[in-house]
């Protein structure tokens, strides 16, 4: 039978072989063990810290180039678009960017008049609504008889505020300003844009400003939505596509690998930039004096940093 001695005994037989172990680990440590542990996390520490000055580095080399950028646009852009009127259409997920690509075309001269459209506007569970605003905001001089008629919401309105905010065909009917200002009226009313006082007349040309791709549960259908506001602007003006990247299925990589779009679209893909905002304005003078599209920014997609423009 085990009595209580026993276990006494076992307990601590068990204990005295903690403590041997402990002392026995310890004196370990402070060996070889605890020295190339120090040796490794100071290797660590001296890592993080160079890549940290890296980093620091890279960011201040960065803000030289956009400093620089912003001085060269001084120089390069001043008469570029003189007496131009250009319409700067904002999506939400080019917005913080778009106050920049305003700037640089008004230094070029442009009279720019600016629309935003909201997240209503892409969104897929308001298609059937702007649908049915298409038809009832119509006015005379903006019919919706020449309207697409697929049942895609967003490519209809699309389609009729193309043809209220930009130029018409030559011998075509102008838009009356009444006409212009009640189709804008009822989509502002509806929550689907808001645009800015100066939106009184027509453009000839369009800068579209995006962003990256959705990433939502609807996201296939929003980046298709934001593919249809280009399209149908296009097939009204001149129009340049201000975005941020080229990849993911975002408006400027779709452009550029479709090869009807591409030959018609100009595409910046780092319009979130003083760089791309600066390109983007040259990107607009080419389109208007040349009649040409290009694809520029610093993606793999880009077939230059800028273009070449005459002299």
């Amino acid at each position: 039978m085990i009595n209580f001695r026993y276990h006494v005994v076992s307990l601590t037989a068990v204990f005295l072989a903690l403590a041997i172990g402990l002392v026995v680990g310890t004196a370990a440590l402070n060996g070889p063990v605890a020295d190339s542990l120090r040796e490794n996390v100071n290797l660590l520490r001296k890592d993080n810290q160079q890549m940290r000055q890296s980093v620091n580095n890279l960011q201040k080399e960065l803000d030289s180039e956009e400093d620089f950028a912003a001085e060269i646009a001084q120089v390069v852009l001043p008469g570029k678009l003189t007496g131009k009127r250009v319409l700067v259409l904002s999506l939400p997920s080019g917005r913080q960017h778009t106050d920049g690509v305003l700037k640089m075309l008004e230094l070029a001269g442009a009279d720019v008049t600016r629309v935003d459209l909201q997240d209503k506007f892409i969104n897929p569970d308001n298609n059937s609504n702007l649908m049915e605003l298409a038809v009832t905001a119509a006015r005379p001089t903006a019919p919706a008889s020449g309207l697409p008629g697929n049942g895609h919401g967003v490519e209809t309105s699309s389609a009729l505020l193309a043809s209220v905010l930009l130029d018409r065909a030559a011998g075509a009917a102008p838009v009356s300003d009444p006409d212009r200002r009640s189709v804008l009226g009822s989509y502002s009313t509806a929550g689907y844009l808001t645009t800015d006082d100066r939106v009184s007349r027509s453009a000839e040309a369009v800068v579209l400003v995006s962003g990256q791709p959705y990433v939502d549960k609807d996201s296939v259908k929003k980046d298709e939505s934001v593919v249809k506001v280009a399209e149908q602007f296009d097939r009204t003006g001149s129009i340049v596509v201000g975005g941020n990247g080229s990849a993911g299925g975002n408006v400027v990589a779709v452009v550029r690998g479709d090869q009807v779009l591409a030959q018609a679209i100009s595409t910046v893909d780092n319009a979130n930039t003083v760089q791309g905002q600066l390109v983007t304005s040259l990107a607009l003078v080419q389109q208007l004096t040349e009649k040409k599209a290009g694809h520029y920014g610093v993606g793999d997609s880009a077939a230059a940093i800028l273009p070449k423009l005459p002299q």
